[in-house]
């Protein structure tokens, strides 16, 4: 008589190779969007500047490094990050956050670098141009090109600075699929062997 696999772990070693199966092709998808965005971001250095958007932009809708220009009619907040001059120095950089109209989104400028977290900002707006990079509070903010008194010009956003390590994602769970369905394979086996047949 045939030995019969044990059905419900049966099933859900399947069921959880074919899920993870399914997630190395949804990050493969997530490679292939990355990939056309980084494209974008790319080419992004060779159009010409835009002036800041005054209204609030999807995700998928921010010009990210592109040139461009603003006008930070006050300032209302500041704060420091880490971040790195144009040598590539490690240290802050101050961002200030700035109200340009009676609507609108505003605009954050990074104007420049120090060692110091606490380093006085002496910036009280104006006129500033830049390229638009990434920001985590605001979706995206102004490197200013130049300084004020006391800091140094920031580093300009970096494309290397957004990881693309979706491919590696998917072989990984790709893996993790493999091995399980083996390991389960194996364990099957051995069961099989150690069990007598029915009489």
């Amino acid at each position: 008589m045939i030995r019969r696999l044990p059905i419900l772990p049966t099933i859900v070693v399947v069921a959880a190779a074919a899920l993870m199966v399914g997630l190395g092709f949804w990050q493969i998808q997530r490679a292939r969007w990355k990939e056309g965005l980084l494209a974008r971001y790319a080419n992004a250095d060779r159009q010409p500047p835009i002036v800041w958007p005054t209204v609030p932009l999807r995700q998928d809708l921010l010009p990210l490094f592109r040139h461009a220009t603003g006008v930070c009619l006050r300032p209302v907040g500041q704060r420091a990050v880490a971040g790195e001059n144009r040598a590539g120095e490690p240290g802050y950089v101050h961002i200030v956050d700035c109200v340009t109209g009676a609507e609108g989104p505003g605009m954050s400028v990074e104007v420049g670098w120090s060692k110091n977290p606490n380093a006085r900002v002496n910036w009280p707006g104006g006129p500033v141009s830049g390229v638009i990079a990434p920001d985590r509070r605001t979706a995206m903010r102004l490197v200013a090109g130049s300084a004020p008194t006391g800091l140094e010009p920031s580093a300009p956003p970096s494309l290397s600075a957004i990881p693309n390590n979706h491919r590696f994602y998917a072989v990984q769970w790709f893996a993790f699929a493999a091995i399980a369905l083996l390991i389960y394979a194996l364990a099957v086996r051995k069961r099989l062997k150690e069990t007598p047949p029915p009489q």
